[in-house]
């Protein structure tokens, strides 16, 4: 089996993008911190695959332990690349925090890609690069706009950071922009797990729903949209997570046209904030309780993708619609809620 390191893949998406890769017959070795997150989706993802995943507790921003990780692995194919703080809200308030953090980390993997000679690497980046963009949906060639937060900055220097690095490497490389991952795995073994107040908006409806938060904050209502709440292109975490098992593959089959490209990963879809929380209404028979609010500083006020060069390319489909993403988001809450209790 070809073995992949994944960094951060004891977070949300991570860990749904380890379970695809195992499905797809690569062998995983994870890199993670434990700084928000924990080893528990982890557990989970050993019994949906049978498959024990090896952690590192390491902090990438220390370049001695991330050297260790990959002298004990030289045989991996390619580095899939989560690490990163991803809170809008604590970026704006803390940016150096963010800058320190997602970029210091970002270069001493990539140092180690160099020395290590991997040939492949995969960079979790983020719809946010785009800005407030006037045209949509957004393609790959839209201009960049202006950072709406530390965050979106991070991620927008990232993904400099690894075009100029493969303009003189021969590690070839993808950055994955997806918009708006919700959901859980089918089986409600691993989904999203904030530690302490979430800040993404379907963990916070289903946390309302099931009595850990009391009430629902629509940030922004007077906006421009057809309801005036900001419209986001929701995908399921699972089609996110195939897309990264699909862009490496692409790499290793050597498919890819240029040393560093780019996929838009949405479902090309727009869905308001209110849209969002009506689909869960439907499918839980629960009215939630919810205000609405003050828009929202670092906010951008609509995207949503143009998918089709990752449909052509990578062969990606998004297979799941807005239901089945507060479905499996709700089914993830009432196992969370079940464990506690029978514990």
């Amino acid at each position: 089996m070809q073995k992949v390191l994944v960094t951060g893949g004891c977070g949300y998406i991570g860990a749904h993008t380890i379970v695809d890769l195992i499905n797809n017959g690569f062998d995983v070795v994870n890199v993670d911190n434990n700084m928000r997150s924990t080893t528990k989706l982890l557990d989970g993802v050993e019994q949906i695959t049978g498959k024990k995943v090896r952690n590192y507790k390491v902090d990438l921003c220390n370049l001695e332990d991330t050297h260790a990780v990959f002298h004990e692995n030289r045989d991996i194919v390619g580095v899939i690349h989560f690490a990163a703080l991803k809170s809008v809200g604590e970026s704006v308030n803390e940016p150096l925090l963010y800058f320190q953090n997602n970029i210091t980390s970002l270069v001493n993997v990539l140092k180690c890609v160099k020395e290590f000679n991997i040939p492949n690497f995969v960079f979790s980046s983020s719809c946010s690069v785009y800005g407030n963009s006037a045209a949509l949906p957004v393609v790959e060639e839209t201009p960049l706009g202006e950072a709406q937060s530390p965050y979106a900055r991070t991620k927008q220097m990232g993904e400099q950071i690894i075009e100029d690095f493969s303009r003189v490497n021969p590690t070839q490389s993808i950055l994955l922009r997806y918009f708006n991952p919700v959901g859980a795995h089918p089986s409600a073994l691993i989904g999203e797990l904030p530690l302490g107040k979430p800040d993404n908006l379907v963990p916070v409806i289903t946390q309302v729903a099931i009595g850990k938060l009391p009430k629902l904050t629509v940030f922004g209502t007077h906006y421009d949209t057809r309801d005036g709440s900001c419209i986001r292109d929701y995908i399921h975490v699972t089609d996110i997570a195939n897309a990264h098992t699909k862009a490496l593959q692409y790499l290793l089959e050597k498919r890819n046209g240029t040393n560093c490209e780019v996929f838009n990963l949405g479902t090309g879809m727009g869905v308001t904030v209110l849209e969002a929380i009506n689909a869960f209404e439907k499918i839980s028979g629960m009215k939630l309780n919810y205000e609405l609010g003050e828009p929202r500083p670092g906010d951008v006020i609509a995207i949503y993708a143009n998918n089709t060069k990752a449909r052509e390319k990578l062969g990606w489909e998004p297979k799941s619609g807005i239901e089945d993403m507060m479905r499996t988001a709700w089914q993830w809450e009432v196992a969370l809620r079940d464990r506690v209790l029978n514990n």
